[in-house]
């Protein structure tokens, strides 16, 4: 019996709760999700958020209630032919039964750019139309808005704090298609507020009876020394001018959940608005990324918007939609029979993996140059959390004596700690800054298959053992730490890696990955 029909027979038997006695547990989108945005189809919620340096690119989520959410795709599998890497900040959206998904990227040899992608439909797919606008200091942070009177507009931050200059938002029409802009670009607003620091991004525009609203994220998004939040400004008309509310920012961090910022609005089938941004858990901080939270807007007598009573992010709020609680994220499991890797695994965006599938267990390749790493190739998933279980097996078969195939904590390609089998040996290694180094070995009589298990704490703290029975663990070294794993803006991930020379093959029958004091994943 699944947990969240336990919790609906438990609501029968209690008296049938009405909706605003249930409540749902933030995150809604556990893991790495920045930047989420968000659109209503009928009955039907769509989402995607930031991937930057991970593949496919952009996911594609699919909710009916905001709380339960089904990751069903991506709005690009491939990189963009421009493109080079930084993909942030997608705007899904949807105008004249067309949808919309204006996006970051860097262009080769360039800066940051905002582009769009076009699809018949929210789920796609999409086809790419290239760059809209590439300032010389970048442009991020793309969404679209229809002015007073219906025309379209792109409004996006200009990068300045990249070279330590102020954070212009503009605005400029769009053609009627969407794709392209034409006339002249405006200034809405720049960061001048003291709470605003050295940056204001992450603009999202809602329409409100006579005002345009416009929420917007400040201050340092990402790591440990973050200190983002959101405030709101509002305007009659487009172009401005713009105020900004009194009481700014409207929303930050608390006991729950730290730096939250950079989200879209969505107006439920009722009427009512709510606000998918991304903040820290305190307890996970990056090693789980920014994850995605869900908070109802309420509008104050004066106009003003309040999130949460300006309390900060919540914990458990009341379900937008009927009884729909959201079951605690328990973990993953995927037996890896094919045909295709299911949505969820990822990859780097510019070292897509040689991989099919042969005898119902995942076939990984390493490349043919560049294959002393460890990680030469990989296919990961996001870590959910900072304390879980990973147990991978690895296939044993006669062409693997040379290669490394294993279970890896995954920051880049130069930051990793795993084991690997290679040959009848089992080795702990780890990759700091691009140099890679033994920490452990052990023999190991190479049967059929092979589990290695990975135990991570607190998000860094990582113990390996091996099995070829699937019931007794030979420990592999002492505890590793991964302080130094994830990049500035992203989340560790849980890697099934293959390398140590040209070529080499690895086979895996299956991963799971389980949180602390879960008995049974999610398949």
């Amino acid at each position: 019996m699944t947990r969240q029909l336990s919790v609906l027979l438990l609501a029968i038997a209690l008296g049938s709760p009405t909706a605003s006695q249930v409540r749902y547990a933030n995150p809604v989108l556990p893991g790495d999700h920045p930047d989420p945005s968000i659109i209503r189809v009928g009955d039907d919620y769509w989402a995607t958020a930031t991937t930057s340096q991970w593949a496919p690119i952009f996911p594609l989520l699919h909710s009916r209630d905001l709380v339960n959410w089904e990751h069903v795709g991506a709005v690009f599998e491939k990189p963009p032919a421009w493109s080079s890497g930084s993909y942030w900040a997608p705007e899904i959206a949807q105008r004249g039964g067309r949808f919309f998904v204006y996006y970051t990227a860097r262009r080769k040899a360039g800066p940051l750019c905002v582009a769009v992608a076009t699809a018949p439909q929210p789920q796609g797919p999409y086809t790419d139309n290239g760059p809209l606008v590439c300032q010389d200091v970048g442009s991020i942070d793309g969404v679209l808005i229809d002015d007073e009177n219906g025309r379209p507009h792109l409004v996006w931050k200009e990068d300045g704090n990249s070279q330590k200059r102020p954070t212009p938002i503009w605005a400029q029409r769009l053609s009627p298609s969407g794709t392209a802009l034409v006339g002249t670009r405006r200034e809405l607003l720049r960061n001048e507020a003291p709470w605003e620091a050295h940056l204001i991004e992450g603009p999202f525009i809602l329409r409100r009876g006579e005002w345009f609203y416009m929420f917007y994220s400040a201050d340092a998004c990402c790591g440990r020394k973050c200190n983002y939040k959101l405030g709101v400004a509002r305007a009659r008309a487009l172009l401005g001018p713009w105020e900004r509310h009194p009481k700014n920012p409207i929303l930050a961090g608390n006991d729950d959940w730290k730096c939250p910022g950079h989200g879209s609005i969505v107006t439920t089938a009722d009427g009512r608005d709510f606000l998918l941004y991304h903040a820290y858990h305190p307890g996970n901080f990056q090693f789980a990324g920014r994850q995605g939270v869900l908070d109802e807007i309420t509008w104050n007598a004066d106009g003003w918007p309040a999130i949460n009573e300006a309390r900060g992010p919540s914990g458990r709020a009341v379900v937008p939609h009927g009884i729909a609680p959201r079951e605690e994220e328990d973990g993953f499991i995927d037996e890896l029979t094919g045909p295709a890797l299911r949505p969820g695994w990822q990859w780097p965006w510019n070292r897509a993996p040689q991989h099919s599938f042969m005898a119902g267990a995942l076939v990984l390749r390493a490349p043919a140059t560049g294959a002393d790493s460890a990680t030469a190739a990989i296919v990961a998933r996001p870590a959910l959390t900072g304390d879980y279980t990973a147990i991978a097996r690895v296939v044993a078969h006669r062409s693997m004596q040379q290669a490394m195939v294993g279970l890896a904590a995954y920051g880049d390609a130069d930051n990793a700690i795993g084991a690997s089998v290679r040959g009848e040996q089992v080795v702990l290694w780890m990759r700091t800054k691009g140099e890679q180094r033994e920490l452990a070995s052990a023999p190991t009589a190479l049967g059929p298959v092979v589990d290695v298990r990975m135990k991570a704490s607190d998000g860094h703290r990582f113990a390996f053992a091996f099995s070829t029975n699937g019931r007794d663990w030979q420990t592999l070294g002492g505890e590793a730490d991964g302080e130094h794993l994830p990049p500035w803006d992203l989340a560790v991930r849980v890697a099934l890696t293959v390398g140590g020379a040209p070529r080499a093959e690895g086979r895996f029958d299956s991963l799971r990955v389980i949180s602390a004091g879960v008995a049974s994943p999610r398949r």
